[in-house]
């Protein structure tokens, strides 16, 4: 992973606007984005995505090793590959029922959420991404999920049992504050507004999702998406115009304008969509359809993933699992030529190549679930794992 050559700092692409007269600069002002305090600024309105680009690294994130840190939900442990030689070069413990690898939004530890399912002795293990080692637990709550406020103020651990959200020290983990969410049963997934106002987060057994306001911290409303769907990951649109929610019982991706917070659309996808993450360049949505409509669905199921361009909101390209699989969830390579997804009922991670859609498999634990590549680009990370800007 080579980084990419620095980009001008956000004062000398003002300084050049000015340089190229009046109508660039007010062309830029018409597109900036008022974002809420704490919040780095977005340097590109048409695209959030824009400094999570290829190979575009933080200076935080120095002396990373490049790893694939893969949790194993029933194996209570997690897999670690080397992205280089494809080879799972340790394994260690973890609590129990690790769902997902969040990484932290100063990008300096991955926090594995073990929400111990059924249980109350939910915890948080820290990874150091330096030496890829664990570090103590932290008790906390039913951590099915996490994600961080967009000023990098909390933690936000999502207590899917509980429908709850809470508000932790972003370090410490110690407790501020909670948000319930009553009607959002089987809360879970989430991703934010352009201008860090609200969020959205899915309701997985409920059909429904959630709206949050970021500043008052406080529920906004619900919308229904159907009375038996499934609603999983949700990403963002480049421009932060429309919200793409995958539905494993629909098949598909349902657009919502965010603001209005109103259905607009659906792209019809494959079975059991489930995850979903941009490409480097900001243009297309990986989509992860699991190849199952059910919670543990069989083995070398009709797995696939589907290719969705941001630009015309169509799939432009369908990869199927060789032999069958469960991709779930992941995210994209640093230098945006792999997307690493987890085999969730095959016990397998998969390579998958973005530009021909070929498929390597590397055996891993029990139940693979939320894996985080590591090191990512972008300023800081909005959690889940590695919703970057």
């Amino acid at each position: 992973m080579t980084p990419r050559a620095p980009r001008l700092p956000r004062i000398a692409l003002l300084a050049g606007l000015a340089l190229a007269g009046p109508g660039a600069a007010s062309a830029a002002a018409a597109h900036a984005v008022a974002t809420v305090p704490g919040m780095p600024p977005v340097l590109n309105a048409h695209d959030m995505y824009s400094e999570a680009g290829a190979n575009h690294f933080s200076p935080a994130v120095a002396g990373a090793l490049a790893r694939i840190y893969v949790p194993n939900l029933r194996g209570d442990s997690v897999s670690v590959i080397d992205p280089a030689t494809y080879k799972v070069v340790d394994t260690f413990r973890v609590g129990r029922s690790p769902q997902h690898v969040v990484p932290s939004w100063d990008l300096k530890t991955l926090w594995v959420t073990n929400n111990s399912e059924g249980r109350s002795t939910g915890s948080l293990t820290p990874i150091d991404p330096k030496t890829g080692k664990p570090g103590t637990s932290v008790p906390v709550d039913d951590p099915y999920n996490m994600y961080f406020t967009p000023d990098g103020r909390y933690a936000i651990v999502v207590a899917e049992a509980h429908a709850r959200l809470d508000f932790r020290d972003p370090h410490t983990m110690a407790l501020k504050f909670s948000v319930n969410a009553p009607q959002c049963k089987g809360i879970n997934h989430a991703d934010f507004s352009i201008d860090g106002r609200y969020a959205i987060f899915t309701c997985e057994f409920g059909g429904k999702l959630v709206k949050i306001d970021m500043v008052d911290h406080k529920v906004l409303g619900y919308l229904e998406l159907a009375r038996h769907g499934m609603p999983q990951d949700i990403r963002v649109s480049p421009d932060g115009k429309v919200f793409y929610v995958a539905d494993m019982m629909a098949d598909g991706v349902y657009l919502i304008d965010g603001d209005s917070f109103t259905r607009i659309g659906f792209i019809r996808t494959g079975i059991g969509t489930h995850g979903e993450y941009p490409s480097r360049d900001g243009t297309k949505l990986y989509v992860a359809n699991r190849g199952s409509n059910k919670v543990h669905g069989p083995r070398h199921g009709p797995g696939s993933v589907s290719v969705i361009d941001f630009a015309t909101r169509k799939v432009v390209a369908n990869w199927p699992i060789p032999g069958g699989g469960s991709p779930d969830m992941g995210n994209v390579s640093a230098d945006g030529r792999t997307l690493w997804l987890s085999g969730r009922f095959d016990d397998v991670v998969y390579a998958i190549d973005t530009a021909t859609g070929k498929v390597r498999k590397i055996k891993v634990g029990a139940e693979p679930h939320g894996l985080a590549v590591w090191p990512q680009p972008g300023r800081y990370s909005l959690g889940h794992t590695g919703i970057m800007r």
